[in-house]
């Protein structure tokens, strides 16, 4: 499988598989979700449960001309469609489970639930993000902009092992992924740099497989070679990095931003660690963002 480089490329894959994944969607009660879950139906990457209000739901025009691929149960209540959904999945009624019209700690307060949740005991929860930026020549990964806000050194571990599998999902046979700090210099006042050096010392013993993990290098270092080349740094990362594994949520939360509303990058994102994919998007996320997280859960889904 070639790398796919684009959410064209991405979506265009997985028309090819002619495989459709099955959608808990919680309370999709809004034109950004109806676009994506509706795109996705019509080209045959998904068929939808729909949890939530009917007299909501049933106002989706476009999807009544696929009622062999949409289902609605009718729960008014938000938390009690989400735990709903999440028991579905549990059992197996679904592959993937997204966010709609929901407060995000109501949908996690289910999906964390110890006895009746989606999360194993011993997983890390976090979120990953890929963003196509129209002056990177590939897309990039990052991680973690929304759920960990001062992530230790075994959930950085563990940030690391799921965007290595996330990679390999998309092709990406040896990801590179750089370890971002603002400078290259190891400090103890930043004690986020002193966890890279251990990182990088694991990688190099082999302990995340083929993959190039280099850090704490700084963002454009990452991905541009030329400034790299002005500094005088040589990295294994070479200015084409695949991954970027932030310090703090702060950081990695204005990188998300700001990347997208001034250098109109696209963006889709997964939270990482429950036993099936789950498209958490913001609830002010546009139309085609909420579709992209769709496609790239529908390609990291291990059920068939």
């Amino acid at each position: 499988m070639e790398p796919i480089k684009s959410f064209d490329q991405l979506t265009a894959h997985l028309m090819t598989l002619k495989k459709r994944k099955r959608i808990a969607v919680v309370c999709a009660n809004d034109p950004n979700t109806e676009y994506a879950i509706t795109r996705a139906v019509e080209e045959g990457i998904a068929e939808l449960l729909m949890i939530g209000d009917s007299s909501i739901l049933d106002k989706y025009q476009a999807l009544k001309k696929y009622p062999e691929y949409v289902k609605i149960i009718h729960i008014e209540d938000s938390d009690e469609a989400a735990r709903e959904a999440v028991r579905i999945v549990r059992e197996g009624g679904a592959d993937i489970l997204m966010k709609g019209i929901i407060n995000t700690d109501n949908l996690l307060r289910a999906i964390l639930d110890k006895e009746k949740g989606l999360l194993p005991q011993g997983k890390v929860l976090t979120h990953l993000s890929v963003m196509q930026i129209p002056t990177y020549d590939k897309l990039l990964f990052f991680s973690d902009a929304a759920v960990i806000p001062r992530p230790t050194l075994q959930q950085r571990i563990e940030m690391i092992w799921y965007a290595i599998h996330t990679c390999h999902s998309f092709g990406i046979e040896q990801p590179r992924i750089s370890l971002i700090h603002c400078t290259e210099k190891v400090s103890a006042k930043f004690p986020h740099s002193l966890d890279y050096v251990n990182i990088v010392e694991l990688a190099e013993a082999g302990e995340f497989g083929d993959v190039i993990i280099d850090g704490p290098l700084d963002v454009r270092t990452s991905c541009e070679k030329a400034s790299g080349d002005i500094k005088g740094i040589a990295s294994p990362i070479d200015g084409e990095a695949d991954v970027l594994i932030f310090p703090n949520i702060e950081s990695g939360n204005a990188f998300y931003k700001g990347v997208s509303l001034f250098a109109n990058a696209t963006m889709a994102g997964l939270l990482q660690g429950p036993v099936c994919p789950v498209v958490l998007p913001s609830r002010s996320d546009c139309g085609l963002s909420k579709y992209y997280s769709i496609a790239m859960a529908c390609l990291t889904c291990n059920k068939d």
